[in-house]
This record gives structure tokens, sequence and C-alpha cells, in this order.
């Protein structure tokens, strides 16, 4: 029996699609990740839900996720610099049993009956600080966890995965609330961050080398001087300079435009809550689909052609979205914006990854994470022009400055076509 089981799991590793998974490191970063992702995509719902149950405010809604984007705003460079000079699993550790903890505190206060308004403000800010230190670590272990001829499978997996947890999440999270009540969405969370710190411990990290200027100054270097330097090299680094300027104008100009799907559901489609519902699913199965291509085709991908045509086709297929009239056609589009998403985000994330030395691998995820920050600023800036023009035309708008300036890009950066 135990012989037939192993043949099983043989053959499932051997499929290209999971070829990334025959190495231990990544498979015990993988389980890690499927934790952590379970845990904060019922974030999503527990913590919206909690705040609104207390406060009947939908401003209050948009002031607790706006209050997460400060840490990253503020420590990711601290972080990415941290995970390229210290121990990245003690770093990792350390988030994890931090937010378990946290989530474990939130849970508590529910059940106790002393929650207050806030203490979900001060926790969420706390749970962001805490992940913009794992994400970082965790992003550049999985570079130290594979070979670079299957990095591209990995983060297609890490995609996967997270696509899988963002639809089953938020759905454990509503089931829990509605049975056991928010306080038990909290604890569940605060297990699956113990349980993902479980498999991060299993793990045998190597050491990574100090930086060249670490080196020179004895590993004396500054943290500001650290975070300096990380700075200038993905300005020097045409792929990486390349590949985040792509995230850069896909987070601000394009990826926003789910800040206006109630205004398309209700005041434009005719169809409602629920119709909103199946759009958010549609762009989530094209995000699956995006993911399993990725990681089937792994380094075979064009890369840099990818990336950046993604993100300039992305914007294009948003300015049909915001012209379509019908519901089928729009259904259609958000699956499309979903598999341009994840395509982008993904080889970027590679690029970056596969053209960063070890030694500064932390902080060029570091300063891809900051995308969130872009994202917020650019909600901001398409709910005003939706007050000025509309939802249709600010839609619009945002995505054809999005598609030029990748174009530009693409024009002006003509090696970052050819990146591998």
């Amino acid at each position: 029996m135990v012989r037939h089981r192993r043949r099983f799991l043989d053959a499932f590793l051997h499929l290209p699609i999971f070829q990334a998974l025959r190495y231990r490191e990544y498979r015990l970063i993988w389980y890690s990740q499927l934790f952590v992702s379970m845990g904060t995509w019922m974030d999503e719902v527990s913590r919206g839900w909690l705040i609104y149950e207390m406060t009947n405010s939908a401003a209050q809604l948009g002031l607790v996720r706006g209050v997460q984007i400060i840490p990253f705003l503020l420590l990711s460079p601290l972080a990415g610099s941290a995970a390229d000079r210290y121990s990245r699993k003690t770093q990792l550790v350390i988030a994890q049993v931090l937010n378990a903890l946290i989530y474990s505190a939130t849970a508590l206060l529910v059940f106790t009956g002393m929650i207050r308004p806030w203490h979900v403000y001060l926790t969420a800010f706390l749970t962001a600080a805490v992940q913009a230190f794992q994400q970082p670590a965790r992003s550049a272990m999985v570079s130290d966890a594979v070979p670079p001829g299957h990095l591209t499978n990995a983060i297609g997996l890490n995609a996967l995965m997270y696509n899988v947890a963002r639809s089953t999440g938020p759905a454990l999270a509503g089931v829990l609330i509605a049975v056991f009540g928010t306080g038990s969405a909290f604890l569940a969370q605060a297990v699956f961050f113990f349980l993902s710190t479980l498999w991060v411990l299993q793990l045998n990290t190597p050491q990574h080398s100090l930086t060249g200027a670490d080196q020179q100054s004895g590993g004396r270097e500054s943290f500001a001087r650290s975070i300096v330097e990380g700075w200038k090299y993905s300005w020097r680094n045409q792929a990486v300079r390349a590949g985040l300027l792509c995230t850069m104008m896909s987070s601000l100009f394009i990826a926003p435009f789910t800040t206006l799907l109630p205004v398309f559901a209700r005041d434009l489609l005719g169809v409602g809550a629920d119709g909103q519902g199946l759009l958010l699913t549609a762009m989530g199965i094209g995000a699956l689909c995006s993911a399993i291509l990725i990681a089937s085709a792994g380094d075979k991908l064009p890369r840099g052609m990818l990336m950046l045509g993604s993100v300039m086709i992305y914007g294009v297929i948003l300015m049909i979205f915001a012209a379509s009239p019908w519901f089928g056609l729009s259904l259609v589009m958000m699956g499309f914006a979903g598999l341009c998403h994840v395509h982008s985000n993904s080889l970027v994330q590679t690029v970056i990854q596969s053209h960063s030395p070890a030694e500064f691998r932390g902080r060029m995820t570091a300063i891809f994470n900051m995308n969130q920050v872009f994202v917020t600023i650019g909600s901001l800036l398409i709910g005003t022009l939706s007050l000025a023009l509309g939802a249709r035309w600010a839609v619009v708008v945002m995505g054809a400055i999005g598609s030029l300036s990748v174009f530009i890009i693409f024009v002006a950066m003509p090696r970052a076509r050819h990146i591998r």
C-alpha cells in the first residue's frame, strides 16, 4: 500500500505543472504559504464584518483597510533589508508567530465581549506590519529553494495556491461567522498561522552572503545605507527596473478598477450584489487559469514580452469592460482581466528574483510588495475621476493611461522585451 502511494506521489510530482514541488525546501515553503494565504483571505471577510457589525459604518470599512497600507509603505524597505542581512527563516518564523498571537488576541477580545473599534484598527495595523516582514523573506526563500530553471514554475504554483485560497478562505470565514460567530474566524486564522510556522521550522535554509558593501565594512553597513543600495540596484539593473515599473503602472492605473465594481454591478449592468459576486468569480477563474498556464509552461515563457504585453492587454480589456452594456460580455472581460493580472504579476516576480543576486532579493521583493500602496493611491484616484467623469469613463481613462504607460516602457527599454 505504501509502495503504491509512493508511486502515485512520484508520478504526480513528475507532471510538468508540479515540477518545483519535487524539491523538499520548496514543498515546505509552499505548504506554509497555503496556510498563510487561507488566513490572510479569511481576514478580508472577518475584519470587515467585525468593524461593520460594531459601527454600522461603510466608511470605516474603507478606513480599516487603509490603515493596513501604512506599514507596507513605512516598513517594507526595512523588512527587505533585514531579509538580506539576517536569517530569512528566523524573520519568517518570528513574523508568523506574532501574526498568530495577534489573531488569537483578537479572537479572545471578541469572545469576551471586550472588543472595541480601536482594537480592530490597532490589530489591523499590527498584522500588516508583521506581514510586511513576512513577504520579502518568504519570496526570497523561494529562489533559494529551487534551481533557476524551475523558478517560473515555482512562482506559478504560488499563484495557483494563492488563488485557490482566494476562493476558499473567504467562504470558510463566512461559514464560521454564520455558525460560531466572528471570534471563531479569527481563532481559525491564528491556527492557520501557527500551522504555517510548523512547516517553516522544518526548513534547512542556506546562509546567504553579505552584500559587497557589507563585506567591505565588516558587516556593519547601516540599515539606511542597505536600503539605499537596494533602491540603487533596482534602478541600475534594467530587467528589475522594467519589472518594477511595469508593476507600478499596473497597480496605479489598472488594478484599482475593482473599486468601482459595485457601481457597474448595481447601476450600469443592473445585476446587483449577486452579479458583482459573479464578476469577481469570473476574475478569480481567469486568475486560476493564468496560474496553471504559468506553472505548466515554466521557464519556456518569453518573460519580458509576456510581462509587458499582459499589462498592455489588461488596460485594453478594462476599456472594453467599461463600455460593455451586456453582463455576459462583462463576465468574459473579467475572466481575461484575471488572466492578465496574474500573468503580469507572476512574471514580474520571476524576472525580479531571477535577475537579482541572492543578497539583494529580499530588498527587491520588498520594493515589489509596495505595489499595494500604489493600488490604494489608484483607488483614490479612480474614485475621484468617477465623480467627475462617471464610472465608465473613469475606468476607460485609467485603463488607457496604464496601457500607454507600459507601451512607453516597451519602446523606451527595448532590451526589456527580450528578458528571459
